[in-house]
């Protein structure tokens, strides 16, 4: 079983790259969050991995970090969430974003991830919020003032005449660590075309 690898970037094109190591090219997916932080090609990388072998396949799924990678482990275990399914969660939403969706139950921001409609989302939602307070309680527990800024940024947006769709893509692409306050002040400048 490989756990992570480390070496080369040799290629990426979303959501695929090849890491060069002493001469082997290993072929990763991984989600899209990962190629925010890839270097550029022909520069050293280390990935975590979760190796899948069938019958007609041998697959590779690289992650930015350990916890990316046990979050993505906990999630194909789920009925009715494959890999892909689980690649999409985790290009869509942080695990912070994930385990405060789970915390608020929230089947909306659920449903905008690819290849999850309402049943599966309102199923999902179940599992995750008992298997995320038991396995990265960390997470969870951090989470609480995160969800609650970024709820009370999109809440005061949409009183000021914003849609809700609107205001909650550009204040989610906004820091995790900001104030309510400093997420509005920054949506505002996003919204109104002035982007500093």
């Amino acid at each position: 079983m490989i756990a992570w690898l480390q070496g080369r970037l040799s290629e990426k094109l979303a959501p695929w790259m090849i890491i060069d190591v002493q001469g082997v090219g290993y072929e990763l997916e991984a989600p899209l969050s990962v190629f925010y932080d890839l270097p550029a090609t022909g520069e050293e990388v280390s990935v975590y991995v979760h190796m899948v072998v069938r019958e007609d396949a041998q697959l590779l799924y690289g992650f930015a970090n350990k916890q990316q990678r046990d979050v993505f482990r906990m999630l194909i275990k789920m009925n009715g969430v494959g890999p892909k399914v689980a690649l999409a969660v985790l290009s869509t939403l942080s695990i912070q974003e994930l385990a405060a969706c789970a915390v608020n139950q929230d089947v909306a921001v659920l449903t905008k991830v690819p290849g999850i409609g309402q049943k599966t989302a309102l199923r999902l939602l179940v599992e995750l919020e008992d298997r995320l307070e038991k396995d990265f309680s960390d997470v969870s527990v951090a989470t609480g003032s995160v969800a609650s800024h970024t709820g009370d940024a999109i809440s005061a947006l949409v009183q000021l005449g914003y849609k809700s769709g609107d205001a909650s893509k550009v204040v989610r692409g906004l820091g995790a660590d900001l104030s309510s306050e400093e997420m509005i002040r920054q949506a505002l400048r996003i919204l109104s075309g002035n982007v500093l």
